[in-house]
């Protein structure tokens, strides 16, 4: 199983929010490129980053400090945040990210989002954010009355690969993922899942190995010392 540690990045400050609220934010002494460095250090294949910055105002706002992270040897990464459109996905890719994350762009730009898993097959993902089910946009402050589920359907049969999908009410929480969720993503879906929210220790990520995703995203555990990402980097699907 593959596990992704993230960084989400605020005023050039790597920071964790807790139910994605900006008002409950939590800013680390490492900058995220030295955070980005370690990880790397520690065996890191795939890096989950969030541009929070830009998930607010609809565009990569941290670009050049991305760019840096994207030129760290052995390192993959993946990018999500303010990218709405075929320009800005281009420009992040010749940044030297690896894929990119699609989020509020699926329900705001459908066909322009459609068009591109065609185009950049698994250098584009989709990146649902959900609340009790629904899918949230702009960095989840506004919610929708869209079924999360439905949409990865929807999206796999367009031309998705690769599925990022975060459950908003345990992400930052540390108080264990949404199993049930995730299990019914992996199991409903012919593509790829990718699960995020709740981890919070090395029982969770065995719990989600069993579930049949792809790969796990681990943020505020490891800043705060819950697991190693050594230890996490052991477990097998």
């Amino acid at each position: 199983m593959l596990i992704l540690p993230a960084i989400d990045i605020i005023g050039g400050q790597c920071v964790r929010l807790t139910e994605g609220d900006y008002g409950q934010k939590r800013v680390y002494d490492q900058s995220p490129v030295e955070a980005a460095r370690q990880f790397a250090d520690q065996g890191a294949e795939w890096l989950h980053v969030v541009d929070l910055d830009g998930a607010k105002s609809g565009r990569p706002d941290n670009l050049e400090m991305i760019r840096e992270i994207a030129q760290i040897p052995g390192l993959k990464v993946e990018l999500g945040g303010g990218i709405r459109s075929r320009r800005q996905a281009l420009t992040v890719l010749d940044a030297g990210v690896d894929r990119v994350i699609l989020g509020s762009a699926l329900l705001q730009a459908p066909d322009e989002a459609k068009s591109l898993f065609k185009e950049l097959g698994e250098r584009v993902v989709a990146g649902i954010d959900m609340r009790d089910g629904m899918a949230s946009v702009e960095g989840w402050l506004d919610d929708s009355d869209v079924d999360g589920l439905a949409l990865a359907q929807e999206l796999a049969e367009a031309g998705c690969q690769r599925v990022i999908a975060t459950d908003i009410a345990t992400d930052g929480r540390l108080q264990g993922p949404n199993l049930a969720l995730m299990a019914e993503f992996a199991e409903q879906l012919d593509i790829a899942v990718i699960a995020s929210g709740g981890v919070s220790c090395l029982a969770d990520l065995e719990a989600l190995s069993s579930t049949g995703v792809e790969g796990v995203i681990i943020g505020k555990a490891l800043y705060e010392g819950r697991l190693t990402l050594q230890d996490a980097l052991k477990i097998k699907a």
